[in-house]
């Protein structure tokens, strides 16, 4: 692992890449800029996957605000107290996600897992997960 502190650039290999600690069912969040990882202060930097068809539970970032960068498929994104509300993006896509705010992640396609870049205002990966009935219902188009 890189030291840790300010003793300059660092760099995270892809081959050094390992599971975070905070997990949502149903995704996999990688730290690449951490505490963990390189001493950071006040940003946390990840590689998020969401496998094909699957829809992560419902969940949000404590006082973290987060922006994620679609890089491959199309995912939608429910959110609010009930998970009520809803937006789509693709690659390209920028999404961004106020601290505290609740929402469920889900892949769109039966076929292609979803890659993105997550970037939270906090050196660890907060996540707070929650048990919504709503999070489990049959997704409609």
């Amino acid at each position: 692992m890189p030291p840790r502190g300010k003793a300059g650039l660092q760099v995270v290999r892809a081959s050094e890449l390992t599971l975070d600690p905070g997990q949502t069912p149903g995704m996999n969040r990688y730290a690449g800029i951490a505490a963990q990882t390189v001493g950071a202060q006040n940003l946390w930097v990840g590689f998020v996957t969401l496998a094909p068809s699957v829809r992560s539970g419902a969940h949000h970032h404590g006082d973290a605000e987060s922006g994620i960068y679609m890089i491959k498929g199309h995912a939608r994104f429910r959110f609010g107290a009930l998970l009520d509300r809803s937006i789509e993006a693709g690659p390209g896509d920028f999404v961004h996600v106020p601290p505290r705010i609740i929402h469920q992640e889900i892949n769109l396609s039966g076929s292609d897992g979803i890659e993105m870049i997550v970037v939270r205002d906090h050196q660890e990966n907060v996540v707070v997960n929650l048990d919504l009935p709503q999070a489990i219902l049959k997704e409609t188009s």
